[in-house]
């Protein structure tokens, strides 16, 4: 099975725009068929008027408001948050590709952003067996740079469970899980690009996923994350909205 991963160049999409006449504009049904579509955030954000206007709003606070649980400020005005299950920066508000220079907020609800679209390209295209993923990017400690990163998906198992099954010399593993969606969204957007690249959607063809329109759910509690112990006395704001 080969990997193949296409963006593909789009007109300028703006605030308010229908997305899902947006995505089948750019698309053709067969290249859909048992493919993975990718669609960066902000498309999400800017269709479903997740924005703040910069002149209204002091960054701090909209961070803290938007968080669901925040960590505190870690330099050159960054602010470490969680954010749909996800540590990143400043609870991934965003200035970049903003056309009127005002705050991009992630979407309010990415699954069933991704769910909506999902059925609506479907039903459009007649098709049996596609996915949709949503993406973003985010940093990593002890690593210089972004890097793409999945926020939600619908279509395709997101995880893949290696629990059980055996290594090169038949031994068991034991807590071996494959996230799937981040490394698909982490090649898609090296493709898509993070400056003035206009790529805001990718293909992916030949992943090794399996197709289904069962709920997938990406949340666990907290408590059970393995670097859990490190960042458990930094929360500030405790509640999830």
């Amino acid at each position: 099975m080969e990997l193949r991963v296409n963006s593909l160049k789009t007109s300028i999409f703006r605030a308010h725009d229908d997305l899902e006449e947006f995505v089948a504009r750019h698309l053709k049904a067969q290249q859909l068929e048992r493919s993975i579509l990718v669609i960066t955030s902000k498309l999400f954000s800017l269709a479903e008027g997740q924005i703040a206007k910069k002149t209204a709003h002091k960054k701090e606070e909209l961070i803290l408001s938007e968080a669901d649980f925040y960590l505190g400020e870690v330099g050159q005005n960054c602010h470490l948050t969680i954010k749909h299950g996800l540590l990143n920066l400043t609870a991934g508000i965003d200035l970049s590709n903003s056309e009127n220079g005002d705050y991009l907020l992630l979407p309010k609800d990415p699954f069933k952003s991704a769910q909506k679209l999902y059925f609506s390209l479907k039903r459009k295209f007649e098709l049996k067996e596609f996915g949709v993923l949503i993406s973003d990017s985010k940093t990593q400690p002890h690593r210089v740079g972004v890097m793409g990163c999945g926020i939600s998906c619908f279509g395709f198992e997101p995880i893949e469970n290696l629990i059980g099954s055996q290594d090169l010399f038949g031994q068991k593993l034991k807590m071996t899980q494959s996230n799937l969606i981040d490394a698909l969204a982490a090649s898609a957007v090296l493709m898509m690009g993070e400056a003035k690249e206009q790529t805001p959607l990718a293909l992916i063809s030949g992943a090794p996923v399996i197709f289904t329109e069962e709920p997938q759910s990406l949340k666990f509690d907290m408590t059970e994350d393995l670097y859990y112990p490190m960042y458990r006395d930094l929360i500030v704001k405790k509640e999830i909205k």
